[in-house]
């Protein structure tokens, strides 16, 4: 018998031949094959700060991602509602809807695009469908100095009722979307509009204690019941992404509260990266942090999943 060590082209098609095996016989069983390992992020952004698509693509694969959302900006404008140009490219830099859709041609596989404008801009809803009819499998991110409660809005709302497909909102206290504390009247008013909740306001909110809207990046622990915990108790169609330091920082500022704010809302919750950076490190990326906080606190195998792609499948309809 030779003793000969194998060489790792030699190892991965032993180990092809031995998981082919396995699932032939699993097949010839009757039991269900194992399942892919998945992670679908649902929050990136085409040149994040000047990254270019490469090191984006590199980000993402760093990050063991299979499928990624990227979200894109409204068409520069200077006007109350993009901060007199302050927000435009989502204050980010951030490419628009034709260069999302671009990127996903070159990537199909990986990537898919949402569709986006400034609310109050003429045609708004024009721009945004144009990208629908396209595929585009959200609106957003909405991240405009308007009242979510707007004529505008609401245009936007029944836009994505038409085409069953979500709104993912950025909430940033005095910045964009105003009008927190009464969005519950738009989830009642859209039912079968599935909005997603993210940012600085919406994840500062998970705590009861909560009183400094100025803040939005508390520290400390946190008190069970805040308006975002409420939001996703009592309404069917509202989600929340995971993504930013301000989903992190929410998660990992009180991890006895995040353990069991994700098993509550495990059917709510859906992972995001929005990071800027290029190398996927723990040490420098958000997204990568979130990913290992919820891997640590998730109750089980099966949250865990939906948390990482299945409940983005059923959403995003993918």
């Amino acid at each position: 018998m030779s003793t000969m060590p194998l060489s790792r082209r030699e190892f991965i098609a032993g180990a092809g031949i031995l998981l082919a095996g396995t699932a032939l016989k699993l097949r010839g069983a009757g039991l269900p094959e194992p399942e892919a390992e998945q992670l679908i992020d649902i929050h990136q952004h085409i040149s994040y700060m000047g990254r270019t698509d490469a090191d984006l693509m590199h980000h993402q694969r760093a990050l063991g991602v299979t499928r990624t959302i990227m979200l894109p900006s409204g068409t520069p404008v200077s006007r109350p509602s993009t901060h007199e140009g302050k927000s435009n490219g989502l204050q980010a830099r951030a490419g628009g809807n034709e260069a999302c859709y671009q990127l996903v041609q070159q990537y199909p596989k990986e990537l898919l695009f949402g569709a986006n404008e400034v609310p109050d801009l003429p045609g708004a809803t024009a721009e945004i469908e144009k990208y629908l009819k396209l595929g585009a499998v959200v609106i957003g991110e909405l991240k405009f100095g308007v009242d979510c409660d707007s004529k505008e809005m609401q245009r936007i709302y029944e836009l994505a009722q038409a085409y069953n497909v979500p709104v993912l909102m950025h909430w940033q206290f005095n910045m964009y979307n105003y009008g927190f504390d009464r969005f519950h009247k738009m989830l009642e008013k859209y039912p079968k509009v599935n909005f997603i909740g993210h940012a600085q306001t919406w994840w500062a909110n998970v705590d009861k204690s909560y009183t400094d809207k100025l803040g939005l990046y508390p520290k400390g622990k946190i008190t069970p019941g805040g308006l975002t915990d409420r939001l996703l108790s009592n309404y069917p169609n509202m989600y929340a992404d995971l993504s930013a330091g301000s989903g992190l920082n929410a998660v990992a500022r009180d991890e006895e509260h995040a353990k069991a704010f994700l098993k509550k809302h495990q059917n709510k919750l859906m992972y995001g990266s929005d990071c800027l950076d290029v190398t996927a490190e723990l040490k420098d990326c958000s997204g990568a942090g979130m990913l290992a906080e919820v891997r640590k606190l998730a109750p089980d195998k099966k949250a865990l999943n939906k948390i990482l792609y299945k409940n983005a499948k059923r959403i995003f309809r993918l």
